[in-house]
């Protein structure tokens, strides 16, 4: 089989993961008093901020920039940055239609398992493989060198969030702030993995990654002190609970 049929098939398998693991997640009493139509359209904000964020590094290095065609249709993409657009596109899209219901808690465990699940696509397409090792773990991705295989380190990475996010939903703890510590995780991992990825130096011998990462970690850390600040632990339920009928 060609590797982009396997890609295919595991994207395929990670979008079953993640519909299947939100159908059993529990949901705010907020989002279910929203609309169809609403939900839809944060679900679509969603998909367009992350599919844009993906291909924004893409496009931005392209020779012609935003103009490339190019650049915007072929294969490149990146989690990082399609993981703030998506973010990005929600909270853009509430702010918009003046929803202030706090939805990050029934996407988070959803798409840690499908990431995990994706992640094996780009080892079988043989993308996003990490820097040259003399690990007995290091695989030929078709260079004759042999590599970190990060895309299983990843998916490993994803998968132990999915069982934290469990447990924290299993016990009613840190409410409304499963997603921002999620992708915090994912940007402190990512900051220090791109030590073994065979990325260029972009600035203070850092790479365009590791500064994404340190932008997503502080503004998710800014927006998580703002909450507590402006509401208070307690405080935050009884205050949701009221927004949620503004929607």
């Amino acid at each position: 089989m060609p590797p982009r049929f396997f890609y295919t098939l595991f994207m395929l398998l990670a979008l079953a993961a993640f519909l299947g693991a939100r159908h059993f997640v529990p949901r705010p009493a907020g989002l279910t008093a929203l609309p169809l139509s609403r939900r839809l359209l944060l679900a679509l904000a969603g998909f367009i901020g992350g599919a844009l964020g993906a291909k924004l590094p893409f496009v931005l290095g392209a020779a012609d920039g935003l103009l490339s065609d190019t650049a915007w249709f072929r294969d490149g993409k990146t989690i990082t940055t399609g993981l703030i657009g998506g973010y990005l596109g929600v909270e853009i899209a509430k702010l918009l239609m003046r929803i202030h219901v706090k939805t990050g808690d029934s996407f988070a465990l959803p798409l840690a398992l499908a990431m995990a699940v994706g992640r094996w696509g780009c080892f079988f397409n043989g993308c996003c493989y990490g820097a040259a090792t003399d690990l007995p773990w290091g695989v030929d991705f078709g260079d004759d060198v042999r590599r970190h295989p990060t895309q299983l380190y990843e998916s490993v990475f994803h998968l132990g969030m999915a069982v934290v996010l469990w447990q924290l939903l299993r016990h009613g703890a840190l409410r409304y702030q499963h997603l921002k510590l999620y992708l915090i995780a994912y940007g402190v991992y990512r900051f220090l993995t791109e030590f073994i990825r065979p990325e260029p130096p972009y600035w203070l011998d850092l790479t365009f990654y590791q500064w994404t990462s340190l932008a997503l970690i502080a503004g998710l850390a800014a927006q998580w002190a703002y909450d507590a600040r402006h509401f208070g632990v307690r405080r935050l339920d009884a205050a949701l609970d009221v927004d949620h009928g503004r929607g």
